[in-house]
């Protein structure tokens, strides 16, 4: 774990598309931009009649780091429209649809999806079709010969809004596809502007022409047994959650990681920490959300293992230089907009942390126990009442 990180390259060790996929996003969002601006008056003409319901409930919906991606903007979306807006994973949805649309109120459903193809995508839609007397449907996707794009391609309550192909990760983990949904998400809606997009960039920039490499380097060296993220707003709490499943994912669930709020982590989570755990802490920019995330991180720096705890941050106000990884140009950000480019801290921890153990990131599981597309679902048939079972 001490192998300095300008020295492992990824060629020839089976990393080659994720670590391409992670150094490719300042670029990707930038076409991603210029999507958004030329599907505008499209998306205008299909969302404006929906938002301008008072009682529109927003699903925001997808599996796994799809699902996350929904957590992240879940907040800056219902500031933005001013109409409720909810995260609901498909795995819930599918699993439980009554309980995932309780009221029968209009609702859009906007699905994340890296691929379209996993079970629950295409199933979540048709089940809210099913249980909902009114719903439309946004899919946010980089497959346009997915199965959830094709489903709802020629649909006249659906939109389909394509990520750029570069976007549609090979590698097996999601990298730029969950960057490139999230940020699509935040221009459609408005809680982001075409404008806004370069100062996340540039701060990603900043990380992949090794801004942090030596950061990494120190955090790595402790030889971490484990890792926590930590998140309090809902956005970094969203962050958090991928965060640590990035770092099961590519390390083949060789390192334990996990996730947890600021003020959640004391109640009974924070039982993980040992000389051997590793903590970070996505600091908010929320000045009174931030002022828990200073707490926490005081708190762990006197515990046993004080080096191994870093800020994220836009602003090193409150926070010692040592163990404080600065994302420059952000201090005006929403949590949302911060999470764009604080994702590729974790993505570059779990692609270090992989590389070290000799697992191949683009294949963390050649045996096929765990897939890049999501197999062995069988999704049952919903009966016409609650509680008749076939």
């Amino acid at each position: 774990m001490t192998t300095p990180t300008h020295t492992m390259t990824p060629q020839g060790r089976g990393a080659d598309h994720t670590a391409a996929e992670i150094a490719q996003q300042p670029g990707v969002w930038r076409e991603v931009g210029t999507i958004v601006s030329r599907a505008r008056d499209s998306l205008d003409t299909f969302l404006k009649p929906l938002l301008a319901q008072e009682d529109l409930r927003i699903v925001l919906t997808g599996a796994g780091t799809s699902a996350f991606a929904g957590e992240v903007v879940r907040a800056a979306l219902a500031r933005a429209t001013g109409r409720r807006v909810d995260a609901v994973p498909t795995t819930d949805i599918v699993a439980d649809p009554h309980a995932s649309f309780p009221d029968d109120t209009p609702t859009l459903l906007v699905s994340f999806a890296r691929s379209g193809d996993s079970p629950e995508s295409v199933a979540a839609t048709r089940l809210a079709e099913q249980v909902l007397t009114r719903v439309s449907h946004l899919v946010i996707t980089c497959n346009s010969s997915g199965h959830l794009a094709q489903a709802h391609h020629e649909n006249t309550t659906s939109y389909v809004l394509l990520m750029p192909a570069a976007a549609n990760d090979r590698g097996f983990a999601m990298t730029s596809s969950f960057t490139s949904m999230l940020l699509a998400s935040l221009l459609t809606f408005g809680a982001l502007g075409t404008d806004g997009i370069e100062a996340p960039a540039a701060a990603a920039e900043h990380i992949t022409a090794g801004g942090l490499d030596q950061a990494i380097d120190t955090l790595l060296a402790h030889h971490c047994k484990r890792l926590v993220y930590l998140g309090s707003s809902s956005a970094l709490k969203g962050l958090a959650q991928e965060s640590a499943l990035k770092l099961l994912e590519l390390t083949g669930g060789g390192l334990v990681a996990s996730s947890e709020t600021s003020l959640g982590f004391r109640h009974g989570p924070k039982s993980v920490l040992t000389d051997h755990t590793a903590v970070v802490v996505y600091v908010s920019n929320d000045p009174y959300t931030r002022r828990y995330d200073l707490d926490i991180i005081a708190e762990l720096r006197t515990g046993p293992a004080p080096a191994a705890v870093v800020a994220v941050t836009a602003s090193p106000d409150g926070l010692p230089e040592d163990g404080t990884w600065l994302l420059p140009g952000l201090t005006d950000a929403d949590d949302a907009a911060l999470a764009l480019p604080a994702v590729l801290t974790a993505q570059l921890i779990a692609l270090r942390s992989s590389m070290a153990r000799g697992i191949p990131s683009d294949n963390p599981f050649p045996s096929g126990e765990v897939n890049r597309v999501v197999q062995g679902v069988t999704v049952h048939p919903l009966p016409e009442r609650r509680g008749d079972v076939a």
